[in-house]
């Protein structure tokens, strides 16, 4: 099996480039926000609450587009392009309102995206089963890019000497949202499935359809709580790491560990425990379960020693659990409704769990705080009880089965056919070639 080079650098720039236009300014607008813009918390949430509200919306819409309309390659363009014009409009605004109505009309947008890219990279692996990459190669380039945009901002601020009022996070993304535009113009073409062509299936058709499989049922459901959970990760592992003594300059650094294990285990992890020994419920469940050893940890100590390295868990979770989770979707889904599916996980996944448990951790966390003060142990003890709740569902609840689509994304082997023959009084199976397929003499 030959590496296809091309192919793997069209998709890992597609990949790639999806996720540095959000890693552009998500670490770091709310500096703007609460700095030069003088906004308060609450207005900077509804800011950062805007993707999440997207993702309600538009990945449902798109997937359904994608299936039965457009290609979803040209469908990607427009959106992006739409982004950039609406970031650089977001460049300008100073008040609240002019801000969040332009960044919610590019979190419409770039939602929109998010399960075309897998859509695209998905299709395209199924058309090329002897590419000889699978999906987690190209996945790895999402917090690699995610990483490279910071270190690009940080770059460009420490030649100016200065950060300026902090809009050039946003001017960036917009730059790089041009450069994505330009990219989905040198993707494989993927247009809707010929499934498709020949069988109309309605939105809410395929829903249902989706939701008749109660493995995927449950798993969605355990996906509504646990997915959400690692906002408590998010708002909270700052300010617990400065309450524990880590010095504030250091804890983007800590934090990136993170990011170093997803990027390690989505290349060399992901492909074998979730097509190998562990299977899907398994590899969703161990997802789960590293996330329950991360709150585990912020509950139990206040040493360095151990909530510095306890970060890897974090980018273990989001690799075997959200990664994992929408090659898992892939593989339930008829191939006539697969754009649609993607988009429901990632409505549930970056919609309405996020969203929901962005709620839940500001609700919990002021209620556990005195005088100014956070009770930790008793904050992170919630996410702790659902993550490990949800790996015990998974576990219990799903077959840890391959699904029908299980080549999706793995390099091909050799197909073989099974045919049964009776020598004797005594069946055997006996493996065949398949039809045209040479010989061991290389004849056919």
């Amino acid at each position: 099996m030959e590496f296809d080079i091309k192919l793997y650098i069209q998709l890992s720039l597609l990949m790639g480039f999806e996720f540095a236009v959000w890693g552009a300014w998500c670490p770091v607008l709310a500096a703007r926000c609460l700095g030069p813009l003088k906004m308060n918390g609450k207005q900077t949430g509804w800011i950062y609450a805007t993707l999440p509200l997207a993702s309600m919306i538009t990945p449902l819409v798109a997937g359904w587009a994608a299936d039965k309309h457009v290609n979803a390659e040209h469908l990607l363009a427009g959106c992006h392009l739409v982004g950039a014009v609406l970031l650089f409009i977001a460049v300008k605004q100073e008040k609240f309102w002019g801000l969040f109505a332009s960044m919610f009309g590019w979190s419409l947008c770039f939602a929109a995206t998010l399960p075309l890219v897998n859509t695209v990279l998905f299709a395209t692996l199924k058309a090329n089963p002897n590419c000889g990459f699978d999906a987690a190669k190209v996945f790895l380039w999402a917090p690699v890019a995610w990483a490279l945009a910071g270190y690009l901002l940080a770059g460009v601020r420490n030649l100016r000497k200065r950060e300026g009022n902090g809009s050039d996070c946003l001017v960036l993304a917009g730059i790089l949202a041009l450069a994505m535009f330009a990219i989905c113009f040198v993707q494989p073409a993927t247009p809707p499935s010929q499934a498709v062509a020949e069988k109309s299936v309605p939105l809410m058709e395929a829903l249902r359809t989706l939701f008749a499989n109660t493995d995927f049922a449950i798993f969605m459901l355990v996906t509504l709580v646990v997915a959400g959970m690692q906002q408590f990760y998010f708002l909270g592992s700052a300010q617990f790491m400065q309450d524990i003594k880590i010095p504030g300059k250091n804890v983007s650094a800590i934090m990136a560990i993170a990011q170093l294990v997803q990027t390690l285990a989505t290349l060399f992890l992901l492909g074998w425990f979730f097509f190998g020994p562990l299977g899907p419920a398994w590899t969703l469940a161990l997802g789960s379960a590293c996330w329950a050893v991360l709150f585990l940890a912020y509950v139990r100590s206040k040493s360095a020693v151990v909530i510095v390295p306890v970060q890897a868990f974090h980018g273990l979770a989001y690799v075997f659990f959200i990664i994992a989770g929408q090659i898992y979707t892939n593989q339930v889904a008829d191939e006539s409704i697969l754009s649609t599916a993607q988009g429901l996980i990632f409505f549930v996944q970056t919609g309405l769990s996020l969203f929901l448990c962005t709620q839940l951790a500001g609700f919990v966390m002021d209620k556990c705080s005195t005088d100014g003060k956070f009770q930790w142990s008793k904050i992170f003890a919630v996410p702790l009880v659902c993550a490990a709740i949800g790996a015990v569902v998974l576990v219990v609840g799903v077959k840890n089965e391959l699904p029908a689509n299980d080549d999706a994304g793995q390099p091909a082997a050799e197909v073989l056919e099974i045919e049964e023959v009776e020598v004797e009084g005594m069946k055997l199976n006996v493996t065949l070639p398949e039809e045209g397929t040479p010989d061991e003499t290389g004849t056919e």
